[in-house]
């Protein structure tokens, strides 16, 4: 199947290095980053992983739990999060789903025959306390994610549920928003308290709202 941006995410069962785990029980009303791998000890998925590790506070902030998923077994992964512990620098914590029978990398999409029959893509989900999907990034697998990009996705997202705003280019929290052209100025005025500045009666920021 093909999974869509505002689609509620599958639900699955899946043996993970934390154990057996229901994915929805084990979001329960967090924010949720489901993100594969090609493969188990591959430099690229190393980094990744031990970079994920230190995001953990920064995810905890934001009500966000990350769980990653490759096509090996178990065993392997729980050998890999040693290699990866000890060469990143870190302690991996979130779980890593074993799907070597490919039945939740198919769910979701993340095996794209042309680029490898076998391997799952770098394909990230960001999915909402509601279960929706929210954002779908996919990469090569010969490029690391970036994931202060995530980040900013996410605080971006979470902004836009708390507030009626968008935000523009290279956004990043903290700097100015921008007022939707569905609300009016005169509206907007009364909704953004720390004023408006108008560029063209369709563009228009204000500050970053309280969140």
């Amino acid at each position: 199947m093909s999974i869509k941006l505002g689609d509620i995410a599958p639900n699955f069962n899946a043996e993970t290095t934390i154990g057996d785990l229901n994915f929805y029980d084990f979001l329960g009303n967090s924010w949720g980053i489901l993100f594969s791998h090609p493969a188990d000890y591959t430099p690229v998925c190393t980094t990744e992983l031990g970079f994920t590790a230190k995001l953990k506070s920064e995810f905890e902030q934001r009500n966000t739990k990350a769980i990653a998923l490759s096509v090996d077994g178990v065993e392997d992964h729980h050998n890999w999060i040693k290699d990866i512990n000890e060469t990143q620098n870190t302690e991996v914590e979130f779980p890593i789903i074993a799907d070597k029978d490919r039945k939740i990398s198919e769910l979701y999409d993340f095996i794209h025959p042309n680029a490898s029959a076998t391997a799952t893509v770098r394909s990230l989900l960001i999915i909402d306390p509601e279960k929706k999907v929210r954002l779908i990034i996919t990469y090569p697998a010969s490029t690391g994610r970036n994931f202060n990009e995530i980040i900013r996705v996410l605080d971006s997202l979470q902004l836009v549920d708390s507030h009626k705003i968008a935000t523009p280019v290279n956004w990043k929290n903290g700097e100015d928003v921008i007022i939707p052209p569905a609300i009016s100025t005169e509206d907007a005025q009364k909704i953004f308290p720390k004023g408006v500045r108008e560029i063209k009666p369709y563009l228009r920021y204000t500050p970053q709202p309280n969140t």
